[in-house]
């Protein structure tokens, strides 16, 4: 899939290509958030996303990318130097454990590759402003179907971590496995009571705006 870069004022959802890792392991989330966000917000969001390699230039263009995989992650010294970069200039990254497990090999790989390119993790309160920024998460983080379904920790993460640049969560860390919960046609919402991929409106939202 070629990567498109943004196009005028439109938001272009950017998944992130990384060297190591199965950075592809979620290849319908993109589309669905695409039509999530089209649906509840007034944003101009451009009909596809974009794939961009993270130890390019072609960062810079997108404001926010999405990662997610299964497998150990390692940067390459490019990866690094630009991502760090790209953070510094106002991105924001939002990553996913598609293992939704603690012990995993990717939690454990990826969060130290985090901190020692962006900096440390920390824990954010469920009172963030992330969980207000467009609907309202009074208790923080939405569960997913994936947490205790036997396949990962069999935990349920009352939290999310982020990054922080001052005030902003430059990076926000998910270990709840929302690549599968939201990794589905956006054809079959009409089968939900409620839309399960309504908090990824906040975080895309949240990274707009701050």
């Amino acid at each position: 899939m070629p990567s498109a870069a943004a196009s005028g004022s439109d938001f272009v959802f950017a998944t992130l290509q990384y060297e190591s890792g199965d950075w592809d392991s979620a290849p319908l989330v993109p589309a669905n958030l695409i039509d999530t966000l089209a649906r509840y917000t007034s944003l101009k969001v451009a009909p596809s996303g974009a794939i961009v390699a993270a130890g390019t230039e072609a960062l810079l263009q997108y404001p926010f990318a999405y990662m997610t995989g299964h497998l150990p992650v390692r940067f390459t010294e490019a990866e690094r130097r630009m991502l760090r970069r790209w953070i510094d200039r106002g991105g924001f990254l939002f990553v996913d454990d598609h293992n939704h497990d603690v012990d995993g090999m990717f939690h454990k790989t990826c969060t130290e590759e985090l901190a020692r390119t962006l900096g440390p993790l920390v824990q954010l309160p469920n009172e963030h402003a992330l969980y207000r920024a467009f609907f309202t998460f009074s208790d923080g983080p939405p569960t997913t179907s994936h947490e205790l379904n036997g396949w990962g920790d069999n935990l349920v993460h009352r939290h999310l971590h982020g990054i922080l640049r001052g005030d902003r969560v430059a990076v926000l860390y998910s270990n709840k496995d929302y690549s599968s919960e939201w990794g589905y046609h956006p054809d079959n919402k009409r089968f939900q009571s409620v839309d399960n991929t309504r908090f990824a409106v906040n975080i895309v939202t949240y990274a707009l705006t701050r």
